[in-house]
């Protein structure tokens, strides 16, 4: 299939309305306008048929288009986020935790598993944006330890694929603590010799970035991933600058060193593939990852 140019903005989240959460047959795409089957995009990786919009993809999709099918083990803690602060908003923390749960079906926002991507094995994180904006507080910290953990015991690579909002501000303190937290488990891979490899994808950003994110051997972005520490008009107001167009796209990032290779979703699986080849103690795999 022929991928058109990209546009600007490439990724048209597709909200959960009740319609979505009863299995509707048809989506519509908010970069063609077009309706499309949802079967289609689902088997099309996310990506619009029509148009090559990508859709936004859950966690759960997204290990489902990397891994070799049948071969995710779910490791995950059992964990879920506490109220250190007594946080409350527009809402107490608690409430949101219960809505995010409820509207994602996971417990947190990070899922860990053991996976195989062209019959290479793998220790796979990734994380769901949906869950309070894929946002790193205690728990997050703790499952990327937790699954570095197994990496190292394991002796397997170790992928990171991130989609955050940063830090998680009803936790305060303590969410900052992860960025500490995770480097440090990142630095424990290094000693045992255990490859990371990092993925961003739309978006990735804050605390995130600027810990485990950026700490891969391999620092990946899926085209038209958002990359960056704070948001443009905070940059703006705080500077006095007018920022460049690009600034926090992928090819931005690429340019500027952030990131070592902009893949395209259909390809992202080969990819990786080909990088899990080239650490593997004998090599060799179906790096087209069919």
């Amino acid at each position: 299939m022929k991928i058109p140019k990209f546009r600007k903005q490439q990724y048209f989240r597709v909200k959960l309305d009740q319609r979505e959460r009863e299995g509707a047959l048809w989506l519509k795409c908010r970069s063609c306008g077009e309706l499309v089957f949802r079967e289609r995009v689902r088997e099309n990786r996310g990506i619009c048929p029509r148009c090559g919009a990508y859709f936004f993809l859950t966690a759960r999709e997204r290990i489902a288009l990397l891994v070799d099918e049948g071969s995710f083990e779910d490791i995950s803690k059992p964990i879920m986020a506490t109220d250190p602060l007594g946080f409350v908003d527009r809402k107490p923390y608690p409430e949101r935790l219960k809505e995010a749960q409820e509207e994602t079906g996971l417990l947190n926002e990070t899922i860990v598993g053991r996976a195989r991507l062209g019959s290479l094995p793998a220790v796979l994180v990734v994380t769901d944006f949906r869950f309070i904006g894929g946002s790193m507080g205690a728990v997050m910290g703790e499952q990327i330890a937790h699954a570095s953990g197994v990496a190292v015991r394991e002796r397997r690579p170790f992928i990171l694929v991130s989609s955050s909002g940063g830090a998680r501000m009803q936790e305060g303190t303590l969410s900052l603590m992860q960025m500490v937290k995770t480097a440090t488990a990142r630095r424990e891979l290094e000693r045992a010799g255990v490859p990371l490899v990092s993925v961003m994808v739309y978006p990735t950003t804050g605390g995130v970035l600027a810990s485990i994110a950026s700490l891969g051997d391999i620092v990946i972005a899926e085209k038209g991933a958002l990359i960056g520490f704070a948001g443009r008009r905070v940059i703006e107001q705080t500077t006095g600058e007018t920022l460049p167009p690009d600034f926090q796209t992928e090819q931005f990032a690429y340019e500027h060193g952030i990131v070592d290779r902009v893949v395209r979703r259909e390809e992202l699986r080969g990819e990786l593939i080909r990088i899990l080849s080239f650490f593997a103690p004998h090599g060799g795999a179906d790096a087209d990852g069919d």
